[in-house]
């Protein structure tokens, strides 16, 4: 196994386990690469509101193993609310030993301060009609199912992948705009509350960027998802970075002790079966 990459802070969100569009695997391969001192799983880990037990892959229940295996080796792990697990909400103060279930969360790095939450708080729809953001989850789900069977014909045919939902999001004014108040407002609050960092996930908008504001400025960072960009936030050497998966970067070298281990069966079967 190669070594893995140690961090200061690893931020994860909207993994959505228990949906067609999770990528578990992935995630636990990112897992299994990474050593952080704290491991954050800003909300909508667990999609309470898809949830069928009739869809949960082995895959899916590996994620929840290898976050159990990263708390037994001693890493602080917040495990953060949102809106497709915020039945968890009325366990919000519960820890266990160094896992901590939360609402919200403030960390200190290096003396500056990032105030760590989901999002969903500054989303209208899950304000004032759940019923319809409930149903566009079920949606979203269904149109990441639809594109991953495009996607796998796409491959056949030797051609790129594509993005249904990041089409829409891109070509419709009423997303561009949500996305771009949403930041605004989690910026105004962070500097309003002095914080340095503001840190959120929900809107599946991986980003890292300065907000500046006639009251003063903030970095704003989104950590993205695990069901379309398989991005997240990492935190060392004094420095926040976004990153995105890739197979080739986590897989391969998860592959060579393995192909090295074929090598050496190899040569052992060669050597018994030559004569004395």
């Amino acid at each position: 196994m190669s070594k893995k990459r140690e961090l200061d802070i690893a931020v994860l969100s909207d993994i959505h386990l228990g949906t067609y569009g999770c990528h578990a695997e992935e995630v636990v391969n990112y897992l299994k690469s990474i050593q952080p001192e704290v491991l954050v799983l800003n909300g909508d880990i667990i999609d309470i509101w898809q949830f069928n037990k009739r869809y949960w892959p082995k895959s899916h229940m590996a994620v929840l193993k290898e976050v159990m295996k990263i708390i037994a080796r001693g890493t602080t792990v917040y495990y953060l609310t949102g809106n497709h697990d915020e039945m968890l909400r009325k366990f919000s103060d519960f820890s266990l030993g160094n896992f901590h279930l939360r609402d919200k969360v403030v960390l200190e790095m290096d003396g500056k301060q990032a105030w760590i939450f989901h999002g969903d708080i500054f989303d209208a729809s899950m304000q004032h009609a759940k019923w319809l953001a409930k149903l566009g989850g079920a949606g979203y789900d269904l149109l990441i199912l639809i594109n991953s069977f495009v996607n796998w014909c796409l491959v056949r045919l030797g051609r790129e992948k594509m993005s249904f939902s990041k089409k829409v999001k891109a070509s419709v004014k009423g997303a561009v705009s949500f996305i771009s108040d949403f930041e605004r407002v989690a910026a105004d609050l962070a500097i309003e509350n002095n914080y340095d960092y503001v840190v959120c996930g929900h809107i599946h908008q991986a980003e890292i960027r300065k907000i500046q504001t006639d009251t003063g400025s903030v970095t704003y960072l989104n950590s993205g998802d695990w069901v379309e960009s398989l991005t997240s936030l990492e935190y060392a050497h004094g420095e926040w970075s976004l990153y995105q998966y890739q197979p080739s970067e986590v897989e391969e070298k998860e592959e060579e002790p393995r192909r090295r281990r074929v090598k050496e069966l190899s040569a052992k079967r060669s050597h018994d079966l030559m004569p004395a």
